[in-house]
């Protein structure tokens, strides 16, 4: 049975709470914020990398490469028609049997639009055919960046558009002076959240704290540590507002 932890994210404090509560494994969708609180598991664990320490392997320094043909654009979080057609064909192709499988495009723009924090979607076009092949939701933290939601097109699999958002992500990391790109939650073992290991410099938070990840296999699913959190009462009296996220 999953359990998540929420509090609502609005008024004046919402970015001071966004940076605050990131750096305590929270993650946010619209103007609320979440955390796993399952009390027998803890395999949900948030995840960042530190740019100081990131190094590309060959691998990702091929992907790079594959994908230099490709303009960033970061601007004002709005959604498109071009967004959300190319949002479709990525869940259609990866997640269909997902939580956001039925998200409709009203629901695509509220995902995107609905932010009280410093926000930006940042866009990767073809620079030759001007077609959009991926899109990040990211916010600006205090302390990095946090992708929030990023999709991409499923034909240009073997480009890893993904792995190359998240290296591209490191370098505007790099280039603001900021020491973190938060990516969400990883799941040891979990097929599709196994990419993020391969980056090096990554923590997950587990325990009340920022760990570093140079072997993955020892992490386990351990009893989630919530119960112990003195931050958990806190957020817990928080009024929460009428519309919750369903999907993480």
């Amino acid at each position: 049975m999953e359990r998540k932890l929420f509090t609502a994210l609005q008024g004046e404090s919402a970015q001071q709470l966004n940076d605050s509560l990131s750096r305590q494994g929270f993650r946010r969708s619209q103007n609320v914020l979440y955390r796993p609180s399952c009390t027998e598991c803890s395999a949900c664990m948030s995840a960042r990398i530190d740019v100081t320490r990131q190094v590309s392997t060959r691998s990702q320094k091929r992907v790079r490469r594959r994908n230099a043909h490709l303009t960033r654009n970061s601007s004002s979080p709005w959604a498109t028609d071009e967004q959300y057609a190319l949002f479709r064909r990525y869940l259609d192709a990866r997640h269909a049997d997902g939580g956001m499988a039925d998200m409709d495009v009203f629901e695509f723009a509220s995902m995107i639009e609905e932010t009280p924090v410093r926000s930006r979607i940042v866009e990767y076009t073809d620079e030759e055919t001007g077609t959009l092949a991926a899109v990040s939701l990211t916010d600006v933290l205090g302390d990095g960046v946090s992708m929030v939601y990023s999709f991409f097109d499923p034909d240009l699999e073997r480009s890893s558009l993904g792995t190359y958002m998240i290296l591209d992500h490191v370098a505007i990391a790099r280039e603001a002076g900021l020491p973190y790109v938060y990516l969400g939650y990883w799941v040891p073992g979990s097929t599709k959240m196994g990419y993020k290991a391969r980056f090096s410099g990554l923590e997950v938070y587990f325990n009340g704290k920022w760990k570093r990840v140079d072997d993955p296999e020892k992490f386990s699913n351990d009893t989630h540590p919530l119960s112990n959190d003195p931050i958990a009462e806190q957020v817990a009296n928080i009024q929460l507002p009428d519309r919750h996220p369903t999907r993480a």
